[in-house]
């Protein structure tokens, strides 16, 4: 069985035990998040997709605060001299989905 959840304004197909990374979300780490699924299919391939069907799924997943990848940005104006060098690192929030309920 899959959830197709929305955060941080994108979609994203999850199964149990996958780990995402999203832009930040509130919890600390290692709490409990509960999220409200937008597509639910099950195992015979049923697709669910009704308001009041999806008002009692749930998935529940376990949250830690990571940083991502660093950027390089590096700014060039030809003939002038000007040169800029910044760095920059995204801090996201990793979901590990342990179970969906539907």
């Amino acid at each position: 069985m899959y959830a197709v959840i929305a955060t941080g304004g994108k979609q994203y197909r999850v199964k149990v035990g996958d780990t995402i990374d999203v832009e930040k979300l509130a919890p600390s780490d290692g709490g409990p998040l509960e999220l409200r699924p937008l597509l639910v299919v099950g195992d015979d391939g049923a697709v669910t997709s009704r308001r009041d069907a999806l008002a009692n799924v749930t998935v529940r997943a376990s949250v830690e605060q990571v940083k991502g990848p660093k950027l390089t940005v590096f700014k060039y104006k030809n003939k002038t001299g000007y040169r800029n060098r910044n760095g920059h690192r995204q801090r996201l929030t990793r979901i590990r989905v342990d179970e969906i309920t539907a």
